[in-house]
């Protein structure tokens, strides 16, 4: 090779290496996404993060208390502290080595343009704001961009002509093709279902040319008959699905079959159910459960409280009880309409009545399971549509020797601030998790509650 060669090598890589520095963006980061992911400022690889003095600020209004959202806030500002170490705030500062990006905290937010006079308010969002547009006017050939989970914040940021963003990590990228857990096969031979019915279970390749994920479900039709099956990733197998009811719930479709095999299954460990308002995701759930009662310790029944216009349930009257009562409610109609199946003397009544007065069967916000050991119990959490996938995790990670998991929720319906139907952590979990021999899913989509419910799902 030729010295004039390598010298054109070796400048090529020093303009490539400048055009690189050139592009650098510069990312701002909103106070939604370190409540919703506290290592958020290590995800944006070589790219600089700087954090505007006011997202400091209502961090330290979050900092205490139990939620999930105040764990964010106190990792975020321990690890800000750390990663600062003797440095100033105010000067960019390396967050994974020389290789990658830099932060920083923006102080000044008095800029030519002010959102706070421009929106006509004083608020900590315009000051966010002042803090991006301050970010322009100092490195005017870097692309600044705001990332926020707060859709309104992201439309005032572009109306001042500042690029904005969601934050993308741990999001569905296709809502529309995530997993369902179940599928339909046409026109199966009526040899193959009748192996089924004959034996239990038929090779999954004389069903479908594909190799189905763990635990999926399938109904195998043809023009005269139909099977319910479910793939066994062991035996590489389609085994028989039974109609059973549990604890006097009987399972009205084929997919509220597969749902109350999931749950009752003991191999699976983990269980999702997705579905609408009224197809029963909860009611199957705590109906397998109870037929389970033996096999526990303990049975939970939990869900995120959620309070109304984001007001803390402190503001609502009463002790801690009263405080969290309406909450609940929806958990123990489930259990009462169970419960009501049988006369009050009747012994499967009475069980249950018992098993609450002993603390067999526990409902309870999910933020008061925080400490309690987890071994040996089932645990369901309702709503888990309003739950972060670092909440998800949480949860799981905490699962002792013996625990079943399950998780219920509309992934369509969320209550919380910040999160849609790709970055919730039902979402996340069943796009993560699918194809794992310990999990499974099943997604309702027939409506059981009432024709009158089924319209309004349907019509509104």
């Amino acid at each position: 090779m030729s010295k004039q060669n390598t010298a054109a090598k070796k400048s090529t890589r020093v303009v490539t290496k400048a055009k690189k520095e050139e592009v650098r963006k510069i990312f701002v980061l909103d106070t939604s996404v370190i409540l919703y992911d506290n290592n958020s400022i290590k995800n944006f690889a070589e790219h600089d993060v700087a954090i505007p003095i006011a997202v400091l600020e209502e961090l330290d209004n979050f900092k205490k208390g139990n939620d999930t959202i105040n764990f964010e806030a106190r990792e975020f500002i321990r690890f800000l502290d750390k990663l600062s170490g003797e440095h100033t705030l105010s000067n960019w500062i390396s967050i994974n080595g020389p290789a990658r990006g830099k932060f920083k905290v923006i102080m000044n937010d008095r800029t030519k343009t002010d959102a706070q006079v421009v929106f006509g308010e004083r608020k900590a969002d315009h000051r966010i704001l002042n803090g991006a547009i301050a970010m322009q006017e100092q490195y005017p050939d870097r692309p600044v961009i705001m990332v926020t989970k707060d859709v309104n914040l992201r439309l005032k940021a572009k109306s001042l002509n500042i690029q904005a963003q969601d934050y993308e990590t741990g999001k569905i990228k296709d809502i529309d093709t995530l997993h369902t857990g179940n599928t339909i096969i046409e026109k199966v031979k009526p040899s193959v279902i009748e192996e089924v019915y004959a034996k239990g279970f038929v090779s999954y390749d004389l069903a479908t040319r594909h190799k189905p994920s763990a635990n999926h479900y399938y109904i195998l039709k043809n023009e005269k008959t139909s099977v319910l099956t479910c793939y066994n990733a062991i035996n590489q197998s389609l085994e028989k699905v039974n109609k059973v009811s549990a604890y006097g719930i009987k399972p009205r479709n084929a997919e509220q079959s597969f749902a109350m095999h999931a749950v009752l299954n003991p191999n699976i460990r983990l269980v999702t159910i997705q579905g609408v308002a009224g197809t029963g995701k909860t009611l199957l759930a705590l109906a397998a459960a109870l037929e389970q009662r033996s096999s526990y310790r303990q049975i939970y029944l939990a869900r995120p409280i959620i309070p109304l216009s984001n007001r803390d349930i402190g503001f609502l009257p009463g002790d801690v009880k009263a405080k969290i009562n309406p909450y609940m409610e929806p958990l123990w109609d489930n259990l009462k309409l169970i419960q009501n199946q049988w006369k009050e003397t009747d012994k499967e009544f009475q069980k249950i009545t018992d098993m609450v007065n002993q603390e067999k069967l526990v409902v309870t916000p999910l933020a008061y399971i925080r400490g309690r050991s987890l071994s040996n119990i089932i645990f369901i959490i309702d709503e888990a549509q309003n739950l972060t996938p670092l909440e998800v995790k949480t949860i799981i990670t905490r699962a002792g020797e013996g625990t079943k998991i399950v998780f219920t929720g509309d992934i369509f319906q969320i209550d919380t601030p910040y999160l849609d139907s790709q970055s919730n952590g039902l979402s996340y979990l069943i796009d993560r998790v699918k194809d794992n021999p310990l999990y499974a899913h099943i997604t309702l989509e027939k409506g059981e509650r009432s024709e009158l419910a089924n319209l309004a799902n349907e019509l509104l």
